[in-house]
């Protein structure tokens, strides 16, 4: 089997999986920390990497009916959150092709000073 190849966005402030520490995003991309998941609190991302994807559900949430994928780490495969792939409701539109991201399973950092 081959390497896994990681990408790494930068950032003054990193996000990463706890479990093996991989690289995801960074504060950039946040667009909301007011969001719940299965494990409490979730932040909502506008771009993530390093994840892997699975098949499309149909999930009704507090929010509403949204089609959504299970996310995992590309490196260790653990559950991360979740990236919503269609969302039913008007309002909610803005959260197609997002990423939430439960903070119980990354952890924060500090990363590299803009140049």
């Amino acid at each position: 089997m081959g390497k896994i190849f990681l990408d790494h966005i930068g950032g003054q402030k990193l996000y990463s999986c706890a479990a093996c520490e991989t690289n995801l995003t960074n504060k950039r991309e946040l667009i909301s920390t007011r969001f719940t998941g299965a494990t409490g609190r979730a932040y909502l991302f506008k771009r993530v990497v390093n994840l892997t994807y699975s098949p499309v559900q149909d999930r009704v949430m507090l929010t509403g009916r949204h089609m959504v994928r299970d996310v995992m780490c590309k490196n260790c495969k653990a559950k991360l959150g979740w990236m919503y792939e269609f969302a039913t409701e008007e309002s909610q539109k803005y959260k197609e092709g997002r990423v939430i991201l439960e903070h119980a399973l990354i952890t924060e950092s500090e990363g590299f000073p803009e140049a």
